[in-house]
């Protein structure tokens, strides 16, 4: 049983042959697995990879890859180690009953243990509830002559054998599609946990689960289950099987190594976690301001614009743009950044736009766009929120202070 090596990186970092144990075999793995992405995890450098804002963990032929956020590079590396997972969990995408959210300081914790161990766990579950069974139908021979006869077959099958029926019926079991892409990712889950302290969970839910054809899942498979009022309580387990196979890349290195890859833009996870914590205080102090996010308006042709935040007074019908960026702000804020949300603020009719990041430099005034003829006054704001506490924490009141940067 191969022994998985760790390798620890943080976003935009480089990592070169050599590098921690870091190998050819293991970049060229890394370089086909971005082209099969459009080039958007890495950026090659000589004989390396430069990360981009993509965070996670990938693992290859016994190596670990934990690609790890950083919003402020002065800080201590100890200190975001595990603030990805605390992110996700405060967006919803894991479960608060995740034994390895709870464990999230434990060493050697990765992303993909905490899923699999949640996967398992909903797995587990479902088969102590007892597995639902499906109407199915199959094409056999046999002895008593029930469904319909299928003539070619019997003919072609049973010319010796009088006694038996060649037959398309019904049958009633647990080998069904549901059941076959929850199987599917089980055995992804046995191939990437071995040498893990889930593997013993694995092996034990792989007796527990019923026998099931091996079919090949496809997108538009995934994409055709409906679930019913029988089958509901299977959603959990589907999200995270579906989340397991379809970032399982099999033979994805000259046919000799299978890569499983588990990665968040942290440009779009920051911008649905201020969504969520923005939403929950208003919900709290119940604000007479309405949230959206991703709201959207035409633009020229089939294109649109589409801010990550509009903050809509209900009473005035004021309008608020903020668009979130995951990125430390120079000295001097990106111009293309500037254009974007002042579009963002003629568009919605916004008096008041705000560029927000993560950080903790001093929030400046809202200041007008010069010599604008627009009968709305647009005023822009650079608003910086530290994602921390004190003790290292994720802030428990991100919400509140985003809204007090507004200065109503």
């Amino acid at each position: 049983m191969k022994k998985q090596k760790i390798i620890s990186v943080f976003e935009y970092q480089n990592l070169r042959i050599g590098d921690f144990g870091f190998q050819e075999i293991h970049l060229n793995a890394l370089m086909k697995l971005n082209e099969l992405h459009n080039n958007a995890y890495f950026q090659p450098i000589a004989k390396g990879v430069r990360f981009n804002q993509y965070v996670g963990t990938i693992q290859v032929d016994g190596l670990t890859i934990e690609i790890n956020p950083k919003a402020d590079k002065t800080d201590e590396d100890n200190k975001w180690k595990g603030f990805l997972l605390h992110m996700l969990k405060s967006c919803g995408r894991l479960s608060p009953k995740s034994t390895g959210v709870a464990n999230v300081n434990r060493q050697h914790l990765n992303l993909l243990e905490v899923y699999f161990e949640l996967y398992l766990k909903e797995v587990e579950g479902l088969i102590r509830k007892g597995l639902i069974k499906q109407y199915r139908l199959e094409t056999k021979n046999t002895k008593a002559l029930k469904g319909k006869l299928e003539f070619a077959g019997h003919i072609q099958q049973n010319i010796i054998h009088k006694e038996r029926f060649y037959t398309k019926h019904q049958v009633y079991d647990t080998d069904h599609f549901i059941h076959q892409v929850l199987n599917n990712a089980i055995e992804i889950v046995e191939q990437f946990s071995r040498g893990t302290r889930i593997y013993d969970l694995t092996k034990r839910i792989q007796l527990s689960f019923p026998e099931v054809k091996l079919e090949k899942i496809t997108t538009q498979k995934l994409n055709a289950i409906k679930l019913n009022r029988k089958t509901s309580h299977y959603s959990y387990a589907l999200e995270l099987a579906r989340l397991i196979i379809l970032n399982y890349s099999p033979d994805i290195s000259s046919g000799k190594e299978k890569m499983i890859s588990l990665l968040f833009d942290m440009n779009e996870l920051w911008e649905e976690f201020i969504y969520i914590q923005l939403k929950n205080y208003l919900s709290e102090i119940n604000s007479e301001w309405k949230i959206e996010a991703q709201s959207r308006k035409s633009f020229i042709g089939f294109h649109y614009l589409k801010p990550d935040i509009v903050l809509t007074n209900k009473l005035t019908n004021e309008k608020v743009v903020i668009d979130t960026k995951w990125k430390l702000a120079d000295k001097y804020v990106s111009i293309q950044d500037l254009r974007q949300v002042y579009t963002y603020g003629r568009y919605w009719g916004a008096e008041k736009v705000m560029l927000l990041y993560p950080g903790n430099s001093n929030n400046q005034n809202f200041r007008r766009f010069e010599n604008i003829n627009d009968p709305i006054a647009h005023k822009c704001k650079l608003g910086f929120v530290n994602v921390m506490d004190e003790h290292g924490h994720l802030s428990k009141i991100i919400g509140q202070k985003v809204f007090e940067l507004l200065d109503f």
